[in-house]
């Protein structure tokens, strides 16, 4: 590895490194993308696509970033926009689960949904469009529907996991098996103009709390519907919450709820507990 970063280092301009040479150095020493990007980030560099986050993410923050797994659990309305802004962050491994082909209702507002994606998997999709705008990001394509069966097995080894999904019951699933492997989940739902986002810690009912015992049917949106731009807003706030876990910063939104409603341009936020943590 020595050779890799005498490449890299002479390379440099100040302490970026571009993606030429990133790649450069992957086939010249035939490493992959983000092994390399593991070797620029933990010498100290930082490869210059991430330049603009610099003066909010530390080099090392985005370091912790590349070292860091989240599981997204559906891949539609929200988590097309999670798994596209999660990449482009510079999260290092994205684990996909979704069980889904791309029907053409989905082409209003899913990311990865396009004419010629309809009726193909939504996870091989996520799988393409990551490769395409950040190769040095493993995303991991989970084709399956997320259980209490095969929770452990689908999170295990994930240091956050995000809820995209649109079934109740399945989130419920999705809190508990979190909170046996110790996992803080992300949770946003979307209908209409309307959204809301928490995160919910290990040990912690906040999903309970909102859904209450009803656990067999889908949200609200089967009645408002969904339009583009408010699966665009909530993942964002979600994958914004996902950044302060990993990095150990802000103050999440635990025991608390954030409700959008974009029809009126109103946030409120809604205390659910008496928690009030901070991560850093």
């Amino acid at each position: 590895m020595v050779a890799v970063l005498d490449f890299i280092r002479e390379s440099a301009v100040g302490d970026l490194v571009a993606w030429q040479h990133q790649l450069e150095a992957a086939r010249r020493f035939s490493l992959s993308p983000a092994l390399v990007e593991g070797i620029i980030l933990d010498n100290g560099l930082l490869p210059a696509r991430y330049q603009r986050n610099r003066q909010t993410i530390s080099q090392s923050g985005q370091r912790e970033l590349f070292h860091s797994r989240v599981a997204v659990i559906g891949c539609g309305g929200l988590g097309g926009y999670i798994i596209e802004e999660l990449a482009r962050l510079g999260v290092g491994t994205i684990v996909a689960i979704d069980p889904d082909l791309f029907e053409e209702h989905n082409l209003n507002r899913q990311l990865f949904s396009t004419p010629a994606n309809l009726g193909k998997y939504k996870v091989e999709a996520a799988l393409r469009r990551v490769l395409d705008i950040n190769p040095a990001v493993t995303l991991i394509a989970r084709q399956t529907a997320f259980s209490a069966e095969n929770g452990a097995e689908l999170l295990t080894g994930s240091n956050v996991a995000v809820d995209a999904l649109d079934s109740i019951g399945v989130r419920i699933e999705l809190a508990d098996a979190c909170s046996a492997l110790g996992i803080p989940l992300v949770h946003g739902a979307i209908a209409g103009w309307f959204g809301h986002v928490t995160t919910q810690f290990p040990g912690d009912d906040t999903l309970q709390r909102i859904y209450g015992p009803e656990k067999s049917c889908k949200g609200v949106e089967t009645s408002l519907g969904n339009p583009s731009f408010t699966p665009a807003v909530v993942a964002s706030l979600q994958v914004a919450e996902v950044c302060k876990l990993l990095l150990g910063q802000g103050t999440p939104l635990c025991g608390r709820q954030l409700a959008i409603d974009l029809f009126s341009m109103e946030i409120s936020v809604i205390e659910m507990n008496d928690s009030d943590r901070e991560t850093g």
